[in-house]
């Protein structure tokens, strides 16, 4: 088997390092000359696809795998939110060049607007913000195609090496929303849950990926700070709007097993 990870960032350098352990070929992606040797390095076949619109020619041998993983972010925050859209839409038409049948779209639950109640694969997640729209936009796009089968997996809140969550509100005060359920997953559980699609075969759902457990913002990200030993964050305890995302398709066509069960005893 060849999978092919387009995005060796965070999480695509995980899963790649995952897979090269269990004996399967692995291409990897990046956009950077100054990457490739790192990729060799880790035993990953190297490339470079630059997704921009006046550089378009990629390497066919990128592409002649049995299972493509797409982890590339639109990143909205720096202003790259418009051109995501018209970067799949080059991917999949390498997909449709190279007869790719399997794909894995890596997406984040940040498109669930805050509904105040839990929302599974199957609820609407009525996206309602600029990047929200764009995650979505994508996943549309992938689930229209039928010349090929897509599974999306939408990742909660990163936690995990070099991600440490003590670091994301210490020492801020007046923080709101104090009481709000947490949405995270570790990046162990990211690897964890994509194996599980591939070892499944199973192609064609959305799941959630994100650990049943959310105890209030509040509880874990004052408990996180004082694991790295920084100043604790202080919350305003209040219960605004809120989301609970929970994976029923994850749980019932995975059966996945979370590697971390309860925040708390990982932080402890």
């Amino acid at each position: 088997m060849t999978i092919s990870i387009l995005g060796c960032g965070w999480y695509g350098m995980a899963l790649a390092k995952s897979l090269v352990a269990k004996g399967v070929a692995v291409n990897g992606s990046t956009t950077s000359s100054g990457k490739l040797a790192t990729l060799k390095a880790e035993g990953i076949m190297p490339f470079i696809i630059d997704l921009s619109a006046d550089n378009t020619s990629f390497n066919p041998e990128f592409f002649n795998c049995d299972v493509l993983i797409i982890a590339i972010p639109p990143k909205s925050r720096s202003g790259e939110g418009a051109e995501y859209i018209p970067k799949l839409q080059r991917v999949i038409n390498a997909i449709h060049q190279n007869q790719v049948k399997k794909v894995i779209l890596i997406s984040s639950t940040g498109m669930y607007s805050e509904q105040n109640t839990e929302l599974d694969e199957s609820a609407d997640p009525k996206p309602n913000t600029p990047s929200a729209k764009i995650l979505f936009d994508a996943e549309e796009l992938f689930r229209h195609q039928t010349a090929f089968k897509t599974t999306i997996i939408r990742f909660g809140g990163l936690v995990g090496p070099g991600r440490d969550p003590g670091r994301f509100f210490a020492g801020k005060k007046d923080i709101p929303n104090g009481l709000a359920p947490v949405n995270m997953i570790h990046q162990d559980d990211c690897v964890g849950l994509t194996l599980a699609v591939i070892d499944k075969d199973a192609f064609g759902y959305t799941l959630n990926g994100c650990t049943p457990h959310h105890p209030p913002k509040f509880a874990f990200y004052t408990q996180a700070a004082a694991k790295s030993g920084l100043e604790q964050p202080v919350f305003v305890p209040e219960l605004k709007e809120w989301k609970i995302i929970k994976g029923s398709n994850t749980s019932k066509i995975l059966e996945y097993n979370f590697e971390i069960k309860n925040w708390f005893d990982w932080l402890a």
